[in-house]
């Protein structure tokens, strides 16, 4: 409970004196200091301080570098070990095969892009969950991710996404079979021609 009590000390301002992060020295004991409070705290109140976005930034006594870094890291792996696991295993075999990959120098972007997008959505994520959307809340990230590839096929195939609109109304009055399956070499040709222009 002391803990706590200590972190809800350093949360009641979000920032440090000189309105930097609030600076936490972690000595060769292993024990950490809030200087903001000049308090003894534990990784408990720094996940605590994360959790009500107060800045800080952990620096080691002795040599001044700056360790924040390893130490959320170690942060989150007590969370995992306490039974707060969030991290499927499936996930955490792509992130360690991403080290040393080509792509690893994006992964950091990418994740944070993520989790800002998750975060300012969360709300309507959590009521599509709550209301089932259609039994299947990932429906609507398959839909955000065909919306895409549509963007992307006009981009690169100008006319198709018009061809295919202006084709559906045919279609409706009762256009042949022959008629979509020709529209559809149509299409087809004109992206193995594109294909073939970016190729060269």
């Amino acid at each position: 409970m002391a803990g706590k009590s200590k972190a809800a000390k350093s949360g009641s301002r979000k920032t440090g004196e000189a309105g930097d992060a609030i600076i936490i020295k972690k000595y060769a004991n292993r024990r950490l200091y809030n200087t903001s409070s000049s308090s003894y705290i534990t990784l408990d109140d720094l996940a605590e301080m994360v959790r009500e976005n107060v800045e800080f930034q952990v620096l080691d006594a002795k040599s001044g570098d700056d360790i924040t870094h390893s130490i959320l890291t170690q942060i989150i792996m007590d969370e995992e070990a306490n039974g707060e696991q969030m991290l499927p295993v499936g996930f955490l075999r792509q992130l360690i095969g991403m080290y040393g990959n080509s792509m690893q120098a994006m992964v950091p972007s990418y994740l944070e892009a993520s989790m800002a997008n998750f975060r300012d959505n969360q709300t309507k994520i959590r009521e599509a969950f709550e209301k089932g959307m259609s039994n299947n809340p990932i429906s609507a990230i398959h839909e955000t991710n065909m919306a895409m590839m549509r963007a992307a096929a006009d981009v690169l195939i100008p006319g198709v996404v018009n061809k295919r609109k202006s084709a559906a109304p045919k279609a409706a009055a009762g256009a042949s079979s022959n008629g979509e399956i020709d529209a559809l070499r149509e299409q087809m040709a004109e992206m193995q021609k594109k294909l073939d222009e970016l190729s060269k």
